[in-house]
């Protein structure tokens, strides 16, 4: 581990990100549902808005089967989409694109988390998006099993996951490294 991401990274790569737990608090047992209960954690602006200066694309992927299982809706997903992306613009940062699957990991043929699909259909949004110069940061084992199917790096948030490239405590620490 202990990449040097400096010499790694270009203006031409991308970058994916999971959400709960990477960008804002993970509700443990639960689902943030709505827009009061979305919190960021600590740094997150501050990384997002040095991500905006060194990836050309930012790309959030995300499993919410909180819809799924009608703990929401897709209006109140859309409405906590909506908040985050304009928090992060206001400080500096962006977001390009947001691929949120819906599908209880118990039905068939779903495209969460670790399946590839949201990553292609990434690529079919953006066709240059390239996967073997994008970088895949998460906090969960199925987040980095995600970035290993779709041909990623993958950085854990966290203390370590076996199919990690690397790990930072966070994600403002990940931003620290890409920021020399």
């Amino acid at each position: 581990m202990n990449v040097d991401w400096n010499q790694i990274v270009k203006p031409d790569w991308t970058l994916f990100l999971d959400r709960d737990g990477v960008i804002n608090e993970r509700i443990i047992g639960g689902y943030v549902q709505n827009t009061e209960q979305f919190r960021f954690l600590d740094g997150v602006l501050e990384a997002m808005a040095v991500f905006a200066r060194r990836f050309r694309r930012i790309v959030l992927i995300t499993n919410q089967q909180g819809i799924g299982k009608g703990l929401m809706t897709v209006t109140q997903l859309s409405e906590i989409h909506a908040m985050m992306k304009t928090e992060i613009e206001r400080n500096g940062g962006r977001v390009d694109a947001i691929f949120a699957c819906p599908q209880l990991a118990s039905d068939p043929d779903n495209y969460r988390k670790p399946n590839p699909r949201m990553a292609q259909m990434a690529c079919e949004r953006f066709s240059e998006i390239d996967l073997s110069k994008t970088i895949m940061v998460g906090d969960g084992h199925l987040d980095m099993e995600f970035g290993r199917n779709a041909g990623t790096y993958n950085v854990f948030i966290g203390s370590a996951d076996e199919l990690a490239d690397d790990c930072f405590g966070n994600l403002y620490d990940f931003s620290i490294v890409l920021a020399k």
